[in-house]
């Protein structure tokens, strides 16, 4: 495997698109009826809402390629949780996603410190991240990497409607 990160651009919102979907799918569809996640899908993963993505200063995403063909995601921007906390400044982790054959490698913490270190190019800021309530793993992850639970959120997918840890790494804390 020749495996590398590289930053996406516009020209890339259907590789996105379709990679953001398949990963999805792989770590969650399990969970939503077929029709909720469907919507979800094409809602949230639409080419051209992440082509707007791509296009928006403020807002960056890396790709995680073997041998050019992508097969993780990170995407980072300004914080759009729903948390009264939330400054103008504070920054948000928005997507992690490695396709399970590319996990336990050490390649989802590449893609997270891109985008950590993109996050604090202009000094230190809060950073912000939602994760699902059932996911373990990623909230040890994120633990060791000095983010903490402050709150709780929901995520709609369809009819069904998750619950979310919202986590908070404040500009102060140094990750591990």
């Amino acid at each position: 495997m020749a495996l590398a990160i590289r930053r996406a651009t516009p020209a890339d919102a259907a590789l996105l698109s379709a990679l953001a979907e398949q990963t999805f799918v792989e770590a969650f569809g399990h969970l939503y009826p077929p029709e909720d996640l469907e919507a979800f899908l094409r809602e949230s993963y639409d080419v051209d809402r992440q082509r707007v993505i791509l296009e928006t200063p403020g807002y960056a995403v890396w790709l995680l390629e073997d041998d050019g063909v992508a097969v993780g995601h990170a995407a980072a921007g300004p914080c759009g949780l729903p948390n009264p906390a939330v400054r103008p400044e504070d920054g948000e982790l928005k997507r992690l996603y490695v396709l399970a054959k590319y996990q336990n490698a050490g390649w989802g913490a590449r893609l997270f410190q891109a985008a950590m270190d993109w996050l604090q190019a202009d000094g230190p800021r809060t950073i912000w991240i939602g994760v699902w309530s059932q996911n373990p793993g990623a909230q040890r992850f994120y633990a060791r990497h000095g983010f903490e639970k402050v709150g709780e959120h929901t995520f709609p997918v369809g009819r069904v409607v998750d619950l979310e840890f919202t986590l908070r790494r404040e500009k102060a804390t140094t990750p591990a």
